[in-house]
C-alpha cells in the first residue's frame, strides 16, 4: 500500500501548486486593489497609493509575471504575502484555519456517518414507510440552498430557546463574548455554540450520501457473495453487513473527496450567516477588498483539504478494496 498512497501524494501535490498558481494569477488579472484605496474619504494621493501597492505586490502597473514570480518565490520559503491591510497572511489564515476546519471535519464525518446508516436502513427497509420517509427528507434538504437552511435552522434554534426559557443552542459566534469560569465550562459553551452551524453542513451531507448509499447498497443485495453467506448459514443482518455494507461503501470512498471542495462553499455561507469569522468569511470580505494574497491563500486553503480528503478516500478505498492496493 505503501506505494500506492505515495504516488497518490505526488499526483496531489502537482494539484495544489497547479491549482494554487492558477488561482493566484486568476486572482491577480482580474481583480483591483487600487479601487480600495479609491474608496477612502479622502482618497489618498495617486503616489502613496502606488507606494503601498508595491510594497504588498499588488501594483496593477507592475507586469503580472513578475509579481506571480515574486508571490511564488516567497510562498517556496513559507511567506503568503502581506493583505491589503499590510498584515501577514499566514498570521490571518493561521488563526481562521482551526475555525473553519472544526466545522468541516465534524460536519462531513457526521453527515457522511449518518447519510451511510440511512442509505443502508433505506435499502433494506425498501419502499417501507421509513425508506419513502427517508428519500422524503432527503430529496427536500438537498432541494434547499444551503444558505436558506443555515437561516431556517437559525429560526428553529430561536424558537427553541424561546420554549426553554434560556439559550439552548447559541446561533451566533464562535464562543460568549466576556464567558468566565473553568475549562469545562468553556468547552460546553463552545460544543454548544458549534450545534447549529454543524447541523447546517451537516444535513446536507446526509441526504447526498444516504441517496447514494441506497442506490449502491440495492446493488449488492442480489449479489452471489450475499447469497452463499447466507447458505453457509450466516443471519441476514451480519451478511448484509459484513459482505454488503462494505461492498457499497467503495463508491461512496471516492464520493468523499469529491463534497470536499462543495462543502467548503457551504462553510462560507455558514460563517457569514452565523458570525463565525474563519476561512470561508475571509474568502468573501477578501474579494470584495481585492485582497489578491488573501484569495490565493484561500485556494491553497481549499486545495489542501481535497488532497487531504482525497487522500483520506485514497486510503479507505484500498482497505475496503483489496484489487486497489495490487
Amino acid at each position: 500500500m505503501g506505494p500506492f498512497l505515495l504516488r497518490r501524494i505526488v499526483n496531489y501535490l502537482v494539484l495544489i501548486t497547479i491549482a494554487t498558481c492558477l488561482g493566484y494569477l486568476l486572482a491577480a488579472a482580474s481583480l483591483n486593489p487600487r479601487e480600495h484605496f479609491a474608496q477612502r474619504q479622502p482618497p489618498p494621493p495617486a503616489a502613496v497609493v502606488d507606494r503601498t501597492l508595491d510594497a504588498l505586490n499588488l501594483n496593477d502597473k507592475t507586469p503580472l509575471p513578475e509579481r506571480f514570480g515574486h508571490w511564488a518565490g516567497g510562498v517556496l520559503t513559507g511567506d503568503l504575502g502581506r493583505t491589503i491591510d499590510d498584515s501577514p497572511v499566514s498570521a490571518e489564515m493561521g488563526r481562521r484555519v482551526g475555525v473553519t476546519v472544526r466545522l468541516v471535519v465534524i460536519g462531513t464525518a457526521t453527515g457522511a456517518l449518518a447519510g451511510v446508516a440511512l442509505g443502508f436502513v433505506s435499502a433494506i427497509r425498501q419502499y417501507r414507510p421509513s425508506d419513502h420517509a427517508v428519500t422524503f427528507l432527503s430529496f427536500l434538504v438537498l432541494s434547499t440552498p444551503v444558505f436558506l437552511l443555515a437561516v431556517l435552522l437559525k429560526i428553529g434554534a430561536v424558537k427553541v430557546n424561546q420554549a426553554a426559557g434560556t439559550t439552548l443552542f447559541p446561533y451566533t459566534n464562535e464562543t460568549t463574548p466576556g464567558l468566565s469560569g473553568g475549562w469545562l465550562h468553556h468547552l460546553t459553551d463552545r460544543a454548544q455554540h458549534l450545534v447549529v452551524p454543524t447541523l447546517s453542513l451537516m444535513l446536507g451531507q446526509a441526504a447526498l450520501f444516504s441517496r447514494y448509499q441506497r442506490s449502491a447498497m440495492l446493488d449488492v443485495l442480489g449479489a452471489d457473495y450475499i447469497r452463499t453467506a447466507r447458505a453457509t448459514g450466516m443471519r441476514r443482518g451480519p451478511a448484509l453487513v459484513k459482505h454488503g455494507l462494505r461492498t457499497a461503501l467503495i463508491p461512496m470512498a471516492t464520493l468523499f473527496a469529491y463534497q470536499m471542495g462543495l462543502l467548503l462553499t457551504g462553510v462560507t455561507f455558514t460563517e457569514k450567516i452565523f458570525g463565525w469569522h474563519g476561512m470561508g468569511e475571509w474568502f468573501v470580505d477578501s474579494i470584495n477588498r481585492a485582497d489578491v494574497n488573501a484569495v490565493a491563500a484561500m485556494v491553497l486553503f481549499t486545495a489542501v483539504l481535497v488532497l487531504i480528503a482525497g487522500l483520506a478516500s485514497d486510503l479507505a478505498h484500498a482497505l475496503l478494496d483489496p484489487r486497489v492496493r495490487v
